[in-house]
């Protein structure tokens, strides 16, 4: 620079600039509030989020007592199954509820990052009580493979009608919610929905024939769909407590961005993970040639604009 010594270069050691967004500095960190352009949640937002998503909670505990009573009544392993797979959702659904009230919470000295992760350690959770529960649903299932028994197909239709509308309302309430918690939610709700039309197609199939079997096949179809997502899910929950490069992420592309910021000479040393996957984080090393201090700034507003795009709403630059 033409009135600093030494000379622009790329530092280590002494003299390391490290800039974080000051959206992260002494201010609380709110969920899904990335506080840039395109990424902004405000406190409406948040709090309609919380209103949602207790709904959809308390809508969906009321309905798997609804269930459990339901498959003992109607002797249905296909309605016990998806009991066993509400249930789980009812824990999902407490802790993004739970999680999604005290994400507005400030951050502490001990937990600088906030208590984000506290999301993906619930998923991890609720996706292990789920596959305990369907695998032992589905050992059930096989026995009456075997043996059918009985199914009351009317009643099996009515609590089905209840499912649909229980879980329809529920799913319509997170539709198009803007934050993570919302999104996973409502994805659980709608199949949810799926699930309870087979078994109302079930239930008219039994009605008109006497097919005892298919309760047991659509108990098994339902528990591998779940276990399925729920595999897909505990992936990334892997992959954020890795540290892996968020998702719809390019590590070269994210690289090329930077490099293409006005100023940028080249990029080291990136690092890209994600806390909860809403909230990511980067680290970089850039050498520039700007002429004063002032420069230097610009070209690191310039970076934190061009990466918030991308939800990076943590982020550290060392020039």
């Amino acid at each position: 620079m033409s009135d600093l010594s030494p000379p622009p270069t790329e530092c280590s050691g002494v003299g390391h600039d490290h800039d974080h967004d000051a959206s992260t500095d002494g201010a609380p960190w709110r969920g899904g509030s990335h506080g840039h352009a395109g990424h902004s949640h405000g406190p409406g937002l948040v709090h309609a989020a919380g209103v949602n998503l207790g709904i959809a909670f308390g809508l969906n505990l009321v309905f798997t007592i609804i269930e459990f009573a339901g498959g003992y009544w109607t002797n249905s392993i296909a309605i016990t199954t998806d009991a066993v797979h509400d249930l789980g959702d009812c824990l999902s659904l407490g802790l993004a509820w739970g999680l999604q009230l005290v994400s507005r919470r400030p951050r502490s000295p001990r937990y600088t990052y906030g208590m984000g992760r506290l999301s993906p350690l619930g998923a991890f959770i609720t996706g292990m009580v789920l596959i305990t529960g369907l695998l032992y649903v589905a050992s059930v299932s096989l026995e009456r493979l075997w043996s059918p028994e009985p199914v009351a197909a009317p009643q099996v239709m009515l609590i089905a009608l209840l499912g649909l509308a229980f879980n329809g309302y529920a799913a319509w309430r997170l539709h198009g919610g803007m934050t993570l918690n919302e999104q996973v939610a409502s994805w659980h709700l709608w199949e949810d929905t799926l699930g309870w039309a087979a078994v109302l197609v079930g239930g008219a199939v039994m009605s008109l024939w006497h097919i005892p079997i298919v309760d047991p096949l659509l108990a098994i179809g339902l528990a591998l769909f779940v276990l399925w997502n729920v595999a897909r899910n505990l992936r990334r929950v892997a992959e954020v407590f890795l540290q892996a490069v968020p998702e719809g992420v390019s590590i070269g592309e994210l690289e090329a961005l930077v490099q293409s910021v006005e100023g940028v000479q080249s990029v080291s040393n990136l690092h890209a993970w994600t806390l909860d996957s809403e909230r990511h984080v980067l680290t970089v090393r850039v050498t520039c040639s700007p002429e004063t201090v002032a420069d230097l700034e610009q070209v690191k507003a310039r970076i934190r604009e061009k990466v918030g795009r991308l939800g990076f709403d943590n982020v550290t630059i060392e020039t």
